[in-house]
Parts: structure tokens; sequence; C-alpha cells
């Protein structure tokens, strides 16, 4: 090719990307502009911002506190300590800086190969992956399967030594931000493997590429190494929290029946409801059926010895391993971390059809995600039920629904009746998000407290809180997923016992039968608050 071709192309590839870039930040911005002030969510949300205000205080992830992997809480951490700024709108910032990186590696798969992206296809592609970006704290998770996507498909588009180092290197990365991204992503690895190993090319040794990829994989999980061999304790923290997952718990999540769309009851729902309903039930079928079929049509096609778009079988492959996360817990906001090897996976193949097939299409799909999706997203149902109420939230004004507005105001008030000047507080079992919200340590190491765990752990957490002495204690006295086993008292009796025992209960600060409030036994008697 002559280097005046060689130009022209490179020149094509930087207006493509620059569009594409455009994209993805104007539309990550909007979104950040029209909801990063909605909502509060006390657990999960609660969980991350909790971790990085540790983080920024000089703790570290899973050693001083119950965490995700590190990754996010670092990423979230160094960009707020940039800024100066350590509030709930910079953590958010942070995560949405993370996703415009994402949607625009997820763009750039969907158009693999195209010079000229149109804006008639793009518009459609950057609101479809955007809207399935959700739960904004779980933004992480989503970037990191879409990475991964994009190092297998490069392996397959050009398969060398180099491309196996790269993809090892992106997996290592994922890892850090959620070791079962690594998981998913080594499982994902090996049947690219297999599929190039069909029919294939004269010059590249299996045992060198397993080298190469194995090496790029130590090369990524890197700074997780180094923090096992240099950070006190985080190496046996680390091997625990391992432990514990598969002999203790011995599941990945709290499983939740499957949401076929069959058994939608239309005749009960609200129109939109049911419609939201049965079209997450079709995309829990879609991503297994998209799995099986693309497989099975890309290993065909290569042992015939025909080209195979690499975005589809990179896609296939990832899949089936994110299904299994969809499913762990079959809610909207696990399979929207599961569905992007679907989404970019049709939408690549939407791109390569004519405009007549691919537009309308891409607007279909667009369409049915914002009926599926926007009903769960914290800004439209500020704007469509109009009742959210702007309340102070760490340093910002936050408009929250009434539930969450009451529950932080009933926090405030024990807070200043019970543990003024900064005292610690108890709040169990899955509350994260009270500590980030009054912006104290949590006594326990286990700041969501779902899973049964062993005496000899209960002993520790409870020599914890009495070394702590927290002004008040709030114990949610609720049956997660209406199962009493997992009831607090149930899953942890011994700490329990001990907040029974050494605390003596209050009330007047709400009406909710499921809290159990109590004031430390020598604590001074504040009157009662009417809720």
């Amino acid at each position: 090719m002559s280097l005046l071709a060689l130009s022209s192309l490179s020149q094509r590839q930087s207006r493509s990307n620059t569009r594409i870039l455009l994209w993805s930040v104007c539309t990550t911005l909007l979104i950040y502009l029209l909801q990063a002030d909605k909502g509060y969510n006390l657990a999960d949300e609660g969980f991350l911002w909790y971790g990085v205000q540790r983080v920024l205080a000089g703790e570290v992830p899973i050693r001083d506190f119950m965490s995700y992997d590190p990754g996010r809480y670092y990423w979230s951490a160094a960009i707020m300590a940039l800024t100066g700024n350590e509030s709930l709108l910079a953590l958010r910032a942070a995560s949405a800086l993370f996703q415009a990186i994402g949607l625009f590696i997820a763009l750039k798969l969907v158009f693999f190969r195209t010079e000229k992206p149109g804006h008639l296809l793009l518009l459609p592609a950057a609101v479809l992956l955007s809207v399935w970006m959700y739960p904004w704290f779980k933004t992480f998770d989503i970037v990191s399967s879409i990475a991964i996507a994009f190092g297998i498909t490069l392996l397959i588009d050009k398969p060398s030594y180099r491309q196996y180092f790269v993809l090892g290197t992106v997996i290592g990365l994922a890892a850090i931000f959620g070791r079962n991204h690594g998981v998913y992503g080594v499982a994902a690895s090996l049947g690219a493997m297999l599929f190039l190993a069909i029919r294939g090319e004269k010059g590249q040794h299996p045992i060198r590429c397993a080298v190469a990829w194995g090496a790029g994989i130590c090369t990524g999980f890197l700074p997780i190494l180094a923090m096992a061999a240099v950070v006190p304790g985080f190496a046996a923290a680390l091997r625990q929290s391992i432990v514990f997952l598969l002999l203790e718990q011995k599941e990945t999540n709290i499983s939740l029946p499957v949401p076929w769309p069959w058994l939608v009851k239309i005749d009960v729902l609200p129109p939109w409801d049911a419609a939201a309903a049965v079209l997450l039930g079709i995309l829990f079928i879609a991503i297994v059926a998209f799995g099986i079929l693309g497989l099975t049509w890309s290993f065909i096609q290569r042992a015939r010895g025909k080209a195979v778009s690499p975005v589809l079988v990179t896609c296939s492959l990832l899949a089936l391993p994110y299904a299994h996360y969809a499913f762990s817990r079959a809610d909207a906001v696990h399979l929207a971390q599961g569905i992007f090897p679907l989404l970019i996976g049709v939408l690549a193949i939407a791109t390569h059809r004519s405009a007549l097939v691919s537009v309308p299409l891409a607007a279909v799909l667009c369409s049915a995600s914002l009926v599926a999706m926007l009903p769960v997203h914290a800004g439209w149902q500020c704007y469509a039920m109009l009742q959210c109420q702007p309340i102070e939230l760490g340093g910002n004004r936050i408009a929250v629904d009434p539930r969450t507005a009451s529950d932080l105001a009933m926090l405030n008030k024990l807070a200043d009746a019970y543990a003024p000047n900064h005292q610690e507080i108890l709040v169990m079992p899955f509350w994260p998000g009270a500590y980030s919200a009054l912006n104290r340590k949590s006594p326990p190491w286990e700041i969501y407290a779902l899973f049964p765990r062993t005496r000899q752990f209960e002993l520790a957490e409870i020599e914890r809180i009495k070394a702590a002495n927290p002004g008040f204690a709030l114990v949610i006295d609720a049956a997660l997923d209406d199962r009493e086993e997992l009831r607090f008292r149930n899953t942890h009796p011994l700490t329990y016992q001990y907040i029974v025992e050494n605390f003596e209960p209050v009330s007047g600060y709400t009406q909710e039968q499921a809290y159990r409030i109590y004031k430390r036994k020598d604590a001074g008697i504040s009157p009662r608050i009417k809720p």
C-alpha cells in the first residue's frame, strides 16, 4: 500500500475516532447533567461511596473494610483527589468519566472497521448503550466487560503474540475491578484460542501464545500482586475473601427467580410496567440464545474457511459467561451488567446492513431499551413521578424519593442525639450508605452483612464494635427477599444478641416497623423526637 493511501486511511480513521469520541463524551455528559443530582441508594451505592471515603482516609479495601476489588476505589479516589472534591457528585463524576471511556470503546466495537460511522446510527447506538449503563456505581463492571470484548476482538482480527499479551493485560486489569471479570475473560479467551486453532495460521506456536497471554494477565494484575507483597495484611485478607466466597458463601449472589416474560401479570400491572417486565424477561432469554447461536454459526463458518466478524465471534464468546452474572440475581441491575455482549453484537451486525435495515433496527432496540430501563433510572423516577425532594447529602443538594429522605432525616436526628462530634454509629445489616452519608467509620469490618458468618468471625466483629463504642445502633429487622433465613438475627445471631444486651431500645424516630433503634446503655437520655 502506498504512503498516500496509508495517510488517507489514517486520516479517515482519525475522523472516525473523533466522531465516536464526541458522541461518547456528549452523551455521557448529558446523562450526568440530567440525573447526577438525583437519587441515593443507601445499600449498594453507599457501599461504594463508603469505600472511597475510607481509601481517601488511608485505609485499604478488603483488608480494612468489606469491599469490591480495589480498582474502582482507587480510580474514584484518584479522580476526586485531583479535583480536590470528595462529595457525592464528585464520586459520580469519576464514574461518569469511566463510563465515557467505556462508551467510546463500545462504539468502536459497534463500528469496528467502519471508516465513517453515520450519525443516524451513532445516535441510537449511543443512547441504547448509555441507557444500559445503569446504575452509575456499577459502571466499572460494565466497562470491564466492554474492555475484555475489545481485547478479544483485536486478537481474533489480527492474531499475534503481541495481541495475546494485550488481551491478557486487559483481563488482568479488569480483574482489578472485579475478579469475576477475570474469570469471564479467561473463559472467553480460551474459546477465542479454540476458534483461532480451527484452520489456524502458520507461524504461531500455541505454547508461546499461551505464555504471552499469561504474561499479559500477570502484568495487568500486577497492582494487586504488588499490594499483596508490600501491604501488610492485604494478602491474607484477599485470600480469606476468596475462601469465604468459594467455601462458605458458595454462591456469587443471592438468587432471584428469573423474570420469564410469560410470568408477567400484564392484566394487573400498568401498561408501561408490564411492557418493561416483558422486555426484561425477553432479554434474559436473548443473552443465552445469542451466545449459543452466535457460537454455533461462528465455529461452523470458521471450519468452512469463511470469514466471520471478529466482533460477532467475541460477543458470542462473552455472552454466556456474562449470562452467568445476569442470572446470578435475575433483576434489571444484574441484567444491565451482563447484557453488553448482546447489545454490542447485535449493533455490530446492524452496522453491516443497509441503512434501510440498520437504522430501523437500531431505533427499535433503542426504544425497547428505553421502555425497559427508564423506570429504574433515578432521574426518570424524579421527573416522571415528581415526588423527589431536595436534601443536603455529602455537601451536595440531592433530590431523593420520600422514603430515602425520611431515612436520612432519621439518621441525622439519631446522630445529633446519640453520636455527636463524629462519634461512631452502628447500622446493620445492609445500609453502608448510612456511614457514608454521615461520614462516619463503620465499627465492624463487614458493612454489608447478608450471608451467615462463622462464630469466630462474629466474635471478632463484636470486639471491633466494643472498641468503637458506637453511640447508637440501628438494625433493619427485615427478611431480605422475603427469606426468613436471611434476616440479620438469623445470619448473625451473636452480633444481634450483643446489640440487644448492650444497647437499650428507643422510639419516636420512625414509624417503620422493621427499624430497631438502640442507644448505648450509658448514653444520656435524649428527648423523643416525633417522626
